[in-house]
């Protein structure tokens, strides 16, 4: 690591990891865009969709933070210098996660029907929800070990295998979405919804296949399992454990957005659906800075490289709101095309077109706090996400989006509770980061 960090540095991490970062919303996006595009129960099927979409969603997020860990330790053990005292962890931690994952798929699905009615499904929006997360669910378990062999490549520095993984995966989705949800006549009997689930499923299972083969192809670490465990699981463990329980505050929030869109009705929960997708896609795309935040980061901090750190920091915040700012000016350009491609229901379009202007202002302080997420998690700093999701979530979020409910703001009320909660989320990571390495870089 060179003591300058240069835009082509974070570039080469950030690109790639921006698009396979994108892969998990596009798998939503290309459900929620054929499926709102259906001849019938259009309205109801996408409703579906965000629902069950925003549960998967939680429960990706919640096991998913295994990137974050193995991604932290093993750069931390790169910038030391020490790669091969932690070669054996990432066998360990995907053993570890794809277990529960399992566990979870024998819990939740003959329970399915009660979860969505939480979410205030009822009716033929219950039954869509159901059908599509028992065949939906069973690709849970490949997410999580993509996802948890993109954090191995992530803390060797390299984000382009995880891209080529994403794009494949993707692409799979799309064709098999077309083929599965309409069908071809004569060959494959059109299945709508289920048919979704269906290709969702098969692309994740792409992508574990070809995450498998990459590991083992480009790397020497070893996917066979060997005890005993590693001394830094102890620390692996904690780290998730903080960030299961900051990703439960961070679900918190978004279970009680789309409870009270599905309360305002079906025009309201399908607008919801199509503008939260996008508010995720926008997460995915800026997450690509973010990887390189969490990347260099952890890298820098086991060099013990301050001021490099703080370097990174300043360029991250500047390509962060640059890249808000661009991702904002694109929605507005393709404003109203960008609903059609998800609806033809006037009603739903109507909704959406009413609130899409705040999820594309959100982009830049997005950006600001996805970022400092990265940085953090690459720091090692799981305990302090924890705490500033929690009081941002508990605090912030919920007390406005009830005052909103009341004051009947509907959709309003829920982006703008959004909008508070990225701001309390990002501005004490930016504070404390600097407090902390400001000084130091004076002692070092």
């Amino acid at each position: 690591m060179s003591a300058s960090i240069t835009l082509k540095q974070i570039n080469k991490l950030a690109i790639p990891a921006l698009i396979s970062g994108v892969s998990e919303p596009i798998l939503s996006l290309t459900d929620a865009a054929i499926i709102g595009n259906m001849e019938q129960n259009a309205t109801t099927s996408l409703a579906a969709v965000g629902i069950v979409t925003t549960f998967l969603s939680m429960l990706i997020w919640v096991l998913g933070q295994t990137r974050s860990a193995i991604s932290s330790i093993i750069s931390q053990y790169l910038g030391a210098g020490n790669v091969e005292a932690v070669k054996n962890l990432p066998a360990q931690a995907i053993f570890v996660i794809t277990t529960l994952s399992l566990m979870i798929i024998a819990v939740t699905y003959p329970l399915a029907s009660q979860i969505f009615k939480l979410y205030n499904a009822s009716d033929a929006i219950l039954n869509f929800s159901v059908d599509y997360y028992q065949i939906r669910v069973f690709g849970f378990p490949f997410t999580l070990f993509t996802i948890a062999v993109f954090g191995t490549f992530r803390g060797l520095q390299n984000t382009y295998y995880p891209m080529l993984i994403a794009i494949s995966g993707a692409l799979a989705n799309i064709v098999l979405d077309f083929v599965f949800v309409y069908g071809i006549e004569s060959v494959i009997p059109a299945m709508h919804i289920k048919g979704a689930a269906y290709a969702s499923v098969f692309a994740q299972l792409i992508m574990a296949l070809l995450s498998a083969y990459y590991l083992l192809k480009k790397t020497d670490i070893p996917l066979l399992v060997k005890l005993p465990f590693n001394p830094e699981m102890k620390r692996f463990t904690l780290m998730i454990l903080n960030l299961f329980i900051r990703t439960i505050a961070l679900n918190i929030a978004l279970y009680f957005g789309t409870s009270f869109a599905t309360k305002y009705g079906e025009n309201y929960i399908a607008a919801y659906t199509i503008a939260i997708n996008l508010w995720f896609l926008g997460a995915f795309l800026i997450d690509g800075y973010a990887s390189a935040g969490n990347i260099l980061s952890g890298k820098l901090l086991g060099a013990k490289d301050y001021k490099s750190l703080l370097e990174l920091s300043r360029k991250l915040i500047k390509y962060g709101i640059l890249v808000g700012l661009f991702i904002g000016v694109i929605g507005a350009v393709f404003y109203y095309p960008i609903g059609n491609l998800f609806s033809n229901d006037q009603a739903v379009l109507s909704e959406f077109y009413h609130v899409f202007w705040i999820v594309l202002a959100m982009q830049p302080l997005c950006a600001l706090a996805f970022i400092f997420d990265g940085v953090f998690k690459g720091l090692g700093e799981m305990k302090y996400l924890r705490n500033v999701l929690l009081f941002s979530t508990l605090v912030v979020f919920i007390p406005i989006i009830i005052v909103t409910d009341h004051l009947d703001y509907k959709l309003y009320g829920i982006f703008i509770a959004f909008t508070f909660w990225m701001i309390a989320r990002g501005l004490p990571l930016i504070i404390k980061f600097r407090k902390t390495f400001n000084s130091l870089a004076q002692n070092a």
